[in-house]
């Protein structure tokens, strides 16, 4: 093994983070650890060669968090981790996306990366340390990895930036910001915030650029003393003479074909733009080549040649594939109601992109709850569920698993709508957002759908919140354009794709970049964040038109709640032995109840009538006896001098001999016997909490 090196980067007042490498990890291509804190993240690359006839590059990002990392083990019958949660999905997820555009065109090697939490302190988070892990062991490997990148996350608490902010931090803070990138170029952002100005998420942004400097620099450092030495890098590109005769046989057919304004149309039309190409072409080289790399020539000359295309089309002429101006949305409606039996729902859609999102309202008893590595648990009331099908896209495939893709933009839609859910609403919410088609920005179109359906349902949400997307043509000699709502195809031809989502006058809650450019200058994302805005104001006056506000009253198909406080010390009376009482409430009634410690009782029903029978069945059991009120008691014990009743569950009254009756009774037998019910007022309750009871008093007032 070779001797430990390390580099130390100061982020902040009492903020270090340390890469080190060559302790562990010999054999992997290139490797480091990153500790902030007590918290401790492994990074590894590995490579192999690029597979035949592969036409993309296959980077695979992994990361695992172990519960060993905290000191605990990990839940459930088998102590052992299973798949990966959506968290360690999302931290993949940010983690392959700064670092995919910075490996050099051609290259198709196989490349993966892998991120492990070794130790967490339960302060200082692990993502972006993995992050940053992964660009340093890209830089000590012999790959072409054209960083080193910097990654952290930036807070705003109190008025100040704070770089990595604790987890106590983050709970304060008015925004979440995941910022990668070069020095003085972002590459990927990510996160949430609390209706913030534009302003205020660009200020943030330039406050991270100072700390990626740091970071970068400490990372050459390492890689001067410890790294391998860069290899050669096999790149693949298309013939050049094969590449001019793609470009000749598809003449001025391509550019037209590629405009046409319907997905569908154009499709077919491209493909037979290629057709055509393949017949002119195949007697030259397709014996040449063989089979295979004459394929593989053939698609990836073609794509690009389309690229090209496109990209000098809307650049030159300002011309989109769909015939809008730059600036221009696609047409957008908006329903709510348009399912029977659902809480909520909301059909959105913006030219060929279309989400139908569905409201469920339920109890405390149906949040998500997700075990925590660092102990304890999280626990979600408000969620939204994102669902990619085949059919959005007018193909047959398989149906298996959830995507990270799906992961992905859940997550997205999800912390853009949560901002605007009230803290003390006490319902459970759940979004679901089913892609009905999908020509670019669906997850913005579930935004907007999941405000439509949230406010059908009669959540009281804040404000409205919609999302649209920018993205950004650019060309060598820097001439740039910003488009704004871009279809599928200016997504994959272009560089950019920013999502923005926002109220309309509070600001911004969710934001995410995606670009396939070694970087771009802050200014340009900030440009991009003014188009955007103005986008939105457009989408929110068409969810207005809609529906202006929520509904004044939650759906009447959504189940009945209220809460309801109680003595705490009546807890064990409410659940009675073994659970007997909840027991009997819960299927009685079929209603949820959940009960905290500090006496909060959360009742769902799934009507108002099932609701007021479990709140006379919880005061039953927890109501305290009051002077002056009349009860029917059961008899417990008989003595010669009276007997004892239970009036309430667990508390019993004495009923003297002397107020059994308005007349002498000889025998406590002639009234009673145990096992019976009389009826009998309260009259005195002493400071020990005695009761006394008289039943001649009770029949008095009920002969008046």
């Amino acid at each position: 093994m070779k001797p430990e090196t390390s580099v130390t980067i100061n982020i902040g007042p009492g903020k270090d983070i340390t890469l080190s490498t060559g302790k562990i990890l010999g054999l992997a291509n290139g490797s480091c650890t990153v500790r902030q804190g007590d918290t401790v993240v492994l990074s590894a690359v590995c490579s192999g060669a690029a597979k035949k006839g592969q036409d993309f590059f296959p980077l695979q990002v992994d990361y695992r968090e172990k519960y060993s990392a905290a000191g605990r083990f990990p839940g459930g019958y088998i102590k052992r981790e299973g798949r990966p949660s959506d968290k360690e999905i999302l931290i993949m997820r940010m983690t392959d996306r700064p670092l995919r555009p910075l490996f050099p065109e051609g290259f198709f090697d196989e490349v993966q990366v892998y991120g492990m939490l070794l130790a967490a302190d339960g302060i200082n988070e692990g993502d972006t340390l993995g992050m940053l892990g992964a660009s340093c062991s890209l830089c000590l490997s012999d790959l072409p990895f054209q960083g080193p990148i910097g990654a952290l996350r930036v807070g705003l608490v109190d008025g100040k930036f704070i770089a990595n902010p604790t987890s106590d931090e983050i709970k304060k803070s008015e925004i979440e910001l995941i910022y990668a990138g070069l020095p003085d170029k972002v590459i990927m952002i990510e996160g949430e915030a609390k209706e913030c100005s534009e302003q205020t998420l660009a200020d943030a942004m330039y406050f991270a650029n100072e700390i990626i400097k740091k970071m970068c620099a400490a990372q050459v450092e390492l890689m001067n003393k410890a790294g391998r030495p860069k290899k050669t890098p096999e790149l693949h590109f298309v013939p050049a003479e094969m590449a001019a005769d793609i470009e000749k046989f598809a003449g001025d057919e391509l550019e037209d074909a590629a405009f046409l304004l319907g997905k569908e149309e154009r499709s077919k039309a491209l493909d037979a733009v290629k057709t055509k190409i393949d017949e002119e072409i195949k007697p030259k080289y397709f014996d040449l080549y063989g089979e295979e790399d004459y394929n593989f020539y053939l698609n990836m000359g073609w794509d690009k040649l389309v690229q090209k295309v496109v990209r000098t089309a809307i650049l030159e002429k300002h011309r989109r594939m769909d015939g809008r101006d730059i600036t221009q949305l696609r047409p957008l409606s908006a329903e709510v109601g348009v399912l029977p039996v659902v809480h909520g729902s909301g059909l959105f859609t913006r030219g060929e992109t279309q989400a139908l999102v569905v409201t469920t309202l339920g109890g405390p008893q149906d949040a998500q709850e997700s075990d925590l590595v660092t102990g304890g648990t999280e626990v979600k009331k408000f969620y939204l569920h994102y669902n990619f099908p085949n059919y959005s896209v007018g193909e047959v495939g398989k149906i298996g698993g959830l995507s990270r893709r799906e992961i992905g933009h859940g997550n997205l839609a999800e912390r853009s709508l949560k901002q605007v859910i009230p803290e003390d609403f006490p319902y459970t919410v759940r979004c679901v957002s089913e892609i009905m088609s999908s020509n670019g920005s669906t997850s913005m179109a579930s935004v907007c759908g999941g405000t439509l359906s949230l406010m059908d349902a009669g959540v009281p949400i804040k404000a409205p919140v919609v999302g649209i997307s920018c993205g950004l043509v650019t060309d060598d000699t820097g001439k740039e354009l910003i488009l704004t709502d871009i279809i599928g195809a200016e997504d994959h031809y272009g560089d950019m794709d920013f999502k923005v989502c926002g109220t309309e006058f509070g600001g911004i809650t969710g934001f995410q970049l995606d670009l396939k450019l070694p970087g771009i200058p802050i200014d340009t994302l900030v440009r991009a964040m003014d188009q955007n805005k103005a986008a939105r104001k457009e989408i929110h006056q068409v969810i207005k038109a809609c529906i202006a506000s929520p509904r004044p009253e939650l759906s009447p198909r959504a189940p009945q709640m209220v809460v309801v406080k109680i003595n705490p010390e009546k807890i064990g009376a409410l659940i009675g032995t073994g659970g007997k009482n909840i027991k009997e409430i819960t299927e009685s009634t079929g209603a949820q109840v959940n009960i905290e410690d500090d006496g909060s009782v959360t009742i769902l029903a799934r009507n108002k009538e099932v609701l007021e029978e479990v709140k006379r069945k919880i005061d039953y059991y927890t109501a305290e006896p009051e002077v002056g009120k009349i009860y029917r008691g059961l008899v417990k014990t008989v003595r010669d001098f009276g007997a004892f009743v239970e009036i309430l569950p667990g508390q019993d009254g004495l009923l003297h001999i002397s107020e059994m009756a308005n007349y002498r009774v000889n025998q406590v037998s002639d009234i009673c016997k145990e096992g019976d019910y009389i009826t009998v007022k309260v009259i005195d309750i002493d400071r020990s909490g005695k009761i006394r009871l008289s039943r001649k008093a009770a029949l008095e007032e009920l002969d008046k």
